[in-house]
């Protein structure tokens, strides 16, 4: 069957989606088309303030509001700047602080290390970690990046250039499934790791 092209369209976009399958995205497209405009306009709108409405904290880069130049964590003079837990993305701060029980700041690397994928250090704010660890304020890295191959190696590899730095480093206790991402973890599993982090300075 040929679909008229906006509806194709759609669909191929949906389709580009993570996770967003052809079957998915052409359900999705359905939906949309047979629900009322406030719908639609409502999702396009979002979509178009989506990426106008948002920006990098120029400390941390973790997502906040456009205009801003540093994110409501890094600004607040609540958490400890002593502390600074990396971990590969926006979502696992989210679910780091669901537990409510990190009391530091940030920094989010934006991916993890892949020889494979081609993502070498250059392709992720690992030169902006080590800027903020040189000012001397930083006691304690956190390394939390996912239990899995490439986490392992990124994780590996940031010990390797912080610990001529003479910052304390630790990595999340292995409460966390191998293979699995923080953000799908439960928040007693990411309270366990934290408590049970692992000090990587004296390896």
């Amino acid at each position: 069957m040929l679909l008229p092209g906006p509806i194709q369209d759609l669909v191929n976009a949906f389709s580009r989606l993570p996770g967003i399958g052809p079957k998915t995205a052409s359900r999705l497209t359905f939906y949309l088309l047979r629900s009322n405009d406030d719908l639609a306009g409502d999702l396009a709108e979002a979509l178009q303030n989506l990426k106008s409405g948002t920006t990098y904290c120029q400390n941390c880069f973790n997502i906040t509001t456009a205009g801003r130049s540093e994110c409501e964590i890094c600004a607040s003079d609540d958490r400890d700047a002593g502390i600074i837990c990396v971990v590969e993305e926006p979502l696992d701060v989210l679910a780091l602080e669901r537990t409510g029980a990190f009391p530091g700041r940030y920094h989010v690397l934006h991916g993890a290390l892949s020889p494979i994928e081609g993502i070498g250090p250059d392709d992720l704010r690992i030169r902006e970690l080590l800027d903020r660890l040189r000012s001397g304020e930083v006691k304690e890295v956190i390394l939390a990046t996912n239990p899995s191959m490439e986490g392992d190696y990124t994780a590996a590899y940031l010990q390797q250039q912080i610990r001529p730095l003479g910052v304390r480093i630790t990595r999340l206790a292995r409460g966390l499934p191998v293979g699995g991402d923080l953000e799908y973890a439960d928040q007693n599993t990411l309270l366990r790791a934290l408590a049970g982090r692992q000090d990587m300075s004296q390896e």
